[in-house]
């Protein structure tokens, strides 16, 4: 392989507010271990997503201790942030098998030093889990709803709370779900005015929606 297949991009965060991050699905190990031989040369921190088991363990092996690895989100990060901003955002699940989205939501968000309230399997089918924790969340400046299946929760909270929701619809769920797609429609037909709807699965679109949003209005220190 050549090193020129890997063209890293340091400047990004400067210009946009966001870093660069390694999408890991689909590189092999030898563009993965160049990647991190490159960033340890530059002193860089870096967010990995999607990063699987096993070719974590080929970058252990390679670069021990280097990375701080979460295999429920499959993230992996370089360097911890220099400063922890008080929690200004919530990120929520219908069931319990949206929590490695989430946990890729929250670990990104992490990754820039942002604190998140964790709320996990309060879907619709019984109502009194969320309206229990709307105390909670009527309190935060953002929350990150990810359902599958009919993807009903976040159009409940767009009637509940005042802050801003990005909804994640997930691939989760049988037949019809058609691997998010229905969860998807249904986001972006929802009654609830102003929810800002991102990809199936991709928690780490939505954390880097609400971190565009605090850098422009500011986080409570």
């Amino acid at each position: 392989m050549s090193d020129s297949e890997i063209n890293l991009d340091f400047d990004r965060e400067n210009r946009t507010g966001l870093a660069e991050a390694i999408f890991c699905s689909g590189k092999s190990t030898t563009q993965l271990l160049t990647i991190c031989r490159r960033i340890i040369e530059q002193n860089k921190p870096m967010l990995f997503t999607r990063l699987d088991a096993d070719s974590y363990a080929e970058i252990e092996a390679a670069y021990p201790s280097m990375l701080d690895y979460d295999p429920v989100s499959r993230s992996a990060i370089h360097q911890g942030p220099a400063v922890v901003h008080d929690m200004a955002v919530a990120v929520v699940t219908g069931g319990s098998s949206d929590v490695p989205v989430a946990r890729e939501a929250a670990r990104t968000l992490a990754y820039y030093g942002y604190k998140s309230l964790e709320i996990d399997d309060v879907g619709v089918a019984g109502l009194w889990r969320i309206t229990n924790r709307l105390p909670e969340l009527r309190q935060v400046k953002i929350a990150i709803c990810i359902a599958g299946m009919d993807a009903a929760l976040p159009t409940v909270l767009g009637g509940l709370i005042p802050g801003v929701i990005i909804a994640v619809p997930t691939s989760v769920g049988y037949g019809m779900v058609k691997g998010g797609e229905t969860a998807l429609r249904s986001l972006l037909v929802s009654c609830a005015p102003g929810i800002t709807v991102v990809n199936i699965d991709n928690g780490y679109g939505a954390a880097c929606a609400a971190i565009r949003v605090l850098n422009q209005i500011g986080s409570t220190r």
